[in-house]
């Protein structure tokens, strides 16, 4: 160990001055760390120092002719991302590295920190767009010689929620701590319940998030309004939304807020609602961040039965879960909302916040890396 304190490198193929998960492992580790970042985008906030990826430089772009032959590893040693990142690091150079997503993990091992890697895993990399027959066919094998190669050559591993983690362990023998996407705890009080109830969601425009809900609204017969926080994705959806809305009085298209601002915005409203049809395993095991953010703000929640949210709605009695990913389920799974289920859940919210939150979750992250700072110092 070089310094009084250990030298962490995070790295992420992401922007992390916008990357909530990402922003949670900085925020935590840098009083204690000496951080050095590496990812897209401007610099955060407290790390001595950035490695600054070129926009430019895409991290998905491969060499197309090694990947067509199955050259797995040879893809990804040629990857420009790779070869600059290469030229910029030097082996032994760290005591503990923590490698965010499984593009990030063979350059992490390969770069011998003294203590050894951590692989945080946002996600089921060889099944995140199994919905495309063509990802299914030239990317995740792609993923699957990543994970079998290089992941399992990590020290430590966590992933997003339990599905994902025993699913890591059952194919690939990588056995996976959770760290929830949740939000940092916020000193608020549920808003009084109003009624009609006044329903919230707040993401990206994206159809397949979002049909569902908005085709439930029309056949919700309790007098429920829901207000959307929507990202503009540029693909013309979310104008499309505006124009479709423009003169209703039960849906109501806003601008995003800033992240800081998101859980403060929802506090106002009586539940938020998500349904994410299970098109992928992904989507199935989702355990989104809205979710957080509708538990941090106090809100009833009203899901459909994805299994991840749906065991933590029931565990904490939380809200509603539809019985299925149908408009009409959703709806009345809307319908079942009265306001003493709102009053209820939203006290159901405010107690679970205290376990739902980042402070408690980054335990997951700062034990084992912890552990791997120890090993540096023998």
């Amino acid at each position: 160990m070089v310094g009084e304190r250990p030298s962490l490198l995070i790295i992420s193929y992401s922007p992390l001055y916008r990357d909530a998960r990402l922003l949670r492992q900085i925020r935590h580790f840098t009083p204690d760390y000496d951080v050095t970042t590496c990812g897209y985008g401007q610099a955060p906030e407290g790390v001595v120092d950035h490695i600054r990826i070129p926009d430019d430089i895409i991290y998905w772009h491969k060499d197309r002719k090694a990947m067509i032959a199955r050259l797995y590893q040879r893809a990804y040693d040629t990857a420009p991302v790779t070869r600059w990142l290469r030229e910029r690091l030097t082996p032994g150079q760290f005591d503990v590295i923590l490698a965010n997503d499984v593009d990030t993990v063979p350059l992490a091992v390969t770069l011998e920190p003294r203590g050894g890697v951590h692989a945080d895993l946002h996600e089921f990399s060889s099944r995140q767009k199994e919905e495309s027959r063509i990802w299914r066919w030239a990317v995740a094998p792609y993923y699957r010689h990543l994970v079998r190669r290089w992941v399992t050559r990590a020290d430590s591993a966590t992933t997003v929620g339990e599905g994902l983690a025993r699913q890591y362990q059952s194919e690939f023998g990588v056995a996976c701590g959770v760290v929830v996407n949740a939000p940092p705890y916020a000193e608020l009080s549920p808003a009084p319940v109003s009624w009609p109830p006044r329903l919230v969601h707040a993401g990206n425009g994206v159809a397949a998030r979002l049909e569902v809900m908005l085709e439930a609204m029309s056949q919700v017969t309790n007098g429920s309004s829901l207000d959307l926080y929507l990202i503009d994705q540029g693909n013309g959806y979310v104008p499309a939304l505006r124009e479709r809305f423009a003169d209703s009085d039960r849906v109501r298209i806003h601008d995003p807020v800033p992240t800081a601002e998101i859980v403060s915005t929802l506090n106002a409203y009586d539940a938020g609602v998500y349904s994410l049809p299970p098109i992928s395993f992904n989507f199935r095991w989702a355990m989104p961040n809205k979710f957080f953010d509708f538990v941090q703000a106090r809100l009833a929640v009203v899901i459909g039965p994805s299994p991840e949210m749906a065991g933590l709605v029931e565990k904490h009695d939380l809200g509603v879960v539809a019985q299925d990913f149908t408009a009409e389920g959703f709806a009345a799974a809307i319908n079942a909302l009265t306001p003493q289920v709102l009053a209820a859940a939203k006290a159901a919210s405010d107690k679970a916040a205290r376990v739902l939150c980042a402070e408690e979750q980054v335990h997951g992250w700062a034990e084992p890396v912890a552990a791997l700072a120890a090993r540096a110092q023998r």
